[in-house]
């Protein structure tokens, strides 16, 4: 006999137990605001496509799984004759190693990484830990990667079968010229891999993987595309990848496997994500809606354009200066004032819903402001609102003082 759940509020909120059953549901508090890189806030829409349930093998999450495939690359730019889209459980990290598992070869395999930031060097942890011979090529947080040192490296020793980048390293809000990196790499190295990661950047900051000959692309359904938590994917030329077949030295992280399978029936290997598929579906549907990359962008920078603003009025000092086009974080430094705590300064502005994010260079005391996620222009100026007030609680005086 079916249950009866309008009869039963226990087991229709999710919980057997009697004390449950005399339980008056909680009002869900609001959602705070989510000024950081990752994960991000989502519209309502996106949440309640959640709220069903669906077998990994039905054929409308088949059929769902290859729409967020084909969709995926036409966001990229990218025709599905030569590129191929293969998601990966897990998060953004997780299709960076499957990336690096994948395609450094086991012989004389040699990875170029290029860093000026801790998600670069993430890159390079990930190649210590899983053995293999790479070579760091350090820049200052604060800058972009040089082309041109990048070039001298790679005349000096052409042997690197792969180079890597980070296109916005979000600890600091640098946006790397990784399209004139990938040309100089094909110069230079033509037989290179060349491998982006566009975890922060993909869906709202044009990138053209063609023209700069990006072999692998990697991001995360919860950024730019602001979907939910659960699965990364990367954007690969197709033959480029099946050249690495039997060089992954994992089998979770195996991206040829991955593909292969995805390729035979539509399923994945192993259990998926079916939920935060489903509202990266509802994702790609509100993006394609605001405009794609250029409408996305539009809105990141009209945020940006607020904040940076009413920062500047505020006497915040911007850790990187005007050089500088990135849209996506802002680092502010730490205000030069005995009073100021940043855990104080974090937490009451996390009690008024505003939720911002620690520095994350080594060399400054920073706090970063990011724009994107499902924020407006609006939510930015509530924001400045929260940190004068917060700023006014401590006992510090606005516009801050710099110190010459």
């Amino acid at each position: 006999m079916p249950l009866n759940r309008q009869a039963n509020p226990a087991i229709s909120n999710g919980s057997h137990s009697p004390a449950a059953e005399k339980a008056v549901p909680l009002t869900p508090p609001a959602d705070k605001k989510l000024f950081t890189p990752g994960p991000l806030g989502v519209s309502l829409s996106t949440k309640q496509a959640m709220l069903r349930d669906l077998g990994s093998r039905d054929v409308e999450f088949v059929n769902t799984v290859s729409f967020i495939r084909q969709r995926l690359l036409e966001v990229a730019g990218v025709p599905a004759s030569t590129h191929t889209c293969v998601p990966v459980q897990g998060s953004g990290t997780f299709a960076v190693e499957a990336v690096i598992t994948t395609t450094v070869p086991r012989e004389s395999g040699k990875m170029l990484v290029l860093v000026n930031g801790a998600y670069g060097q993430r890159m390079a942890t990930i190649c210590q830990a899983q053995g293999l011979e790479h070579r760091v090529l350090n820049f200052e947080e604060t800058q972009k990667v040089r082309v041109e040192e990048v070039a001298r490296v790679l005349a000096e020793d052409p042997s690197f079968t792969n180079v890597a980048i980070v296109h916005c390293e979000t600890s600091s809000g640098v946006f790397n010229p990784v399209e004139e990196v990938g040309k100089a790499v094909k110069k230079l190295c033509p037989e290179a891999c060349y491998f982006v990661d566009a975890m922060s950047s993909f869906g709202a900051v044009p990138l053209d993987l063609t023209g700069g000959s990006v072999d692998f692309m990697v991001s995360s359904a919860n950024k730019c595309i602001e979907g939910v938590p659960g699965f990364s994917y990367a954007i690969c030329r197709t033959g480029r990848l099946l050249s690495c077949k039997g060089v992954a030295r994992s089998l979770s992280l195996d991206l040829v496997e991955q593909y292969l399978g995805l390729e035979k029936n539509g399923q994945f290997r192993f259990t998926p994500p079916t939920h935060a598929m489903l509202a990266f579906c509802q994702a790609l549907r509100e993006l394609e809606q605001e405009g794609g990359v250029q409408g996305r962008a539009k809105r990141y920078q009209a945020n940006r354009k607020v904040l940076r603003e009413g920062m500047a009025s505020l006497g915040f000092q911007e850790l990187l200066d005007e050089t500088h086009e990135g849209y996506i974080i802002t680092s502010y430094r730490f205000p030069d004032h005995p009073a100021f705590s940043f855990t104080d300064f974090y937490s009451q502005l996390n009690e008024k819903g505003q939720v911002i994010y620690p520095g994350k260079v080594t060399k400054a005391d920073c706090f970063r402001v990011g724009n994107i996620g499902h924020l407006f222009p609006e939510d930015m100026q509530y924001l400045l609102r929260c940190i004068q007030e917060v700023c006014a609680d401590m006992g510090i005086p606005l516009p801050l003082i710099t110190s010459s």
